[in-house]
């Protein structure tokens, strides 16, 4: 594991903490009873959250990640510039293969992921130790380029 950035102060830590945890008590999980929260720091400071919303036709809902990135972009945010995830589980719950690569979509290898549950911090990561050889959208040709 990685250090924690300096920027990552334990009060911002505890800001991701608390808004993924408001973000966990509203997940819809009425078929694994697996609630997520996360929430993400956006290149302007500011939190964005996101819970789990599954679906009958299981495969179709949305993690918590997705939905964290997608009210950043909604608010404006172009950067994700740390991450935390929370959920309760034996082993610490990181994002899903799926996540991990929204996550590069919107962050570098270098970006911090938090993992937790509801009491403490349980390990954290670079995007790229989630997510080694990453593909992002620098890798593609821009026709403005």
């Amino acid at each position: 594991m990685s250090d924690i950035p300096s920027f990552l102060t334990g009060d911002l830590q505890a800001q991701l903490q608390a808004a993924a945890r408001d973000a966990q008590a509203r997940a819809y999980a009425p078929y694994s009873r697996f609630q997520v929260g996360a929430a993400v720091l956006d290149e302007q400071g500011r939190i964005h959250a996101g819970c789990n919303v599954e679906n009958a036709a299981y495969p179709e809902g949305t993690c918590a990640e997705a939905g964290a990135i997608a009210a950043m972009v909604l608010a404006g945010g172009t950067r994700v510039r740390a991450v935390l995830v929370l959920g309760e589980g034996a082993a610490p719950v990181t994002p899903c293969g799926g996540c991990r690569q929204k996550l590069r979509e919107f962050a570098d290898a270098a970006t911090p992921v938090l993992v937790a549950d509801r009491q403490r911090l349980r390990a954290h990561f670079t995007l790229s130790e989630l997510l080694p050889a990453s593909f992002g959208p620098d890798h593609l040709a821009r026709p403005d380029a």
